[in-house]
């Protein structure tokens, strides 16, 4: 687990590029399109990503993870064929619900929302306009109310991380989950 890394191990590198559109609820979404300027597209690279604005939204959990429930429907992740495939999308909706309700919690809300999922792991990043460092506490009492988000996060995910950029407010949260087998 790393909280200082931006990015993991065999990274997706610079941020693609897609079409914008938007979901069911009229919320802007980037499509699974990677391509452009001779990029391999989300066919070849098998990686697939959507994007969701909270720009005015309320009720932003339950439509977090209705988001990111649509897009585990898209990508074949639901309906779940055994108990481990749907363990691992439940997984991934708890981690999204964690990570947004931090998002509402310690920071001003959160920005975005962006997943993107290959053959093997799938990356959840949530942006925010927040100054503070998401940490698990220490040491962690599974008898007290509260303060168990990032505990979890760190307990479901391959790695996760916090991104922040020069010069601009705010932070993305990101973590990464593998692939159901």
């Amino acid at each position: 687990m790393s909280t200082t890394r931006p990015y993991s191990p065999g990274d997706r590198g610079p941020e693609p590029s897609g079409a914008s559109g938007a979901s069911e609820g009229g919320m802007p979404v980037t499509g699974a399109s990677e391509g452009g300027g001779g990029a391999p597209t989300a066919a070849a690279t098998g990686r697939q990503s959507r994007r969701l604005s909270f720009d005015g939204a309320s009720g932003v959990v339950p439509l977090a993870r209705d988001f990111t429930r649509q897009a585990l429907y898209a990508w074949n992740w639901l309906p779940a064929a055994s108990a481990d495939r749907r363990a691992a999308a439940e997984d991934v909706l708890l981690v999204v619900s964690e990570l947004v309700t931090n998002a509402c919690l310690h920071a001003e809300g959160p920005d975005e929302l962006w997943i993107s999922c290959d053959r093997k792991v799938i990356r959840l990043e949530v942006s925010d306009r927040g100054t503070g460092q998401p940490a698990p506490r220490t040491p962690h009492r599974a008898g007290r109310p509260g303060g168990h988000g990032m505990f979890i996060v760190q307990r479901l995910c391959l790695d996760w991380g916090v991104v922040r950029s020069p010069g601009v407010a705010g932070k993305t949260v990101w973590a990464e989950l593998a692939a159901p087998a």
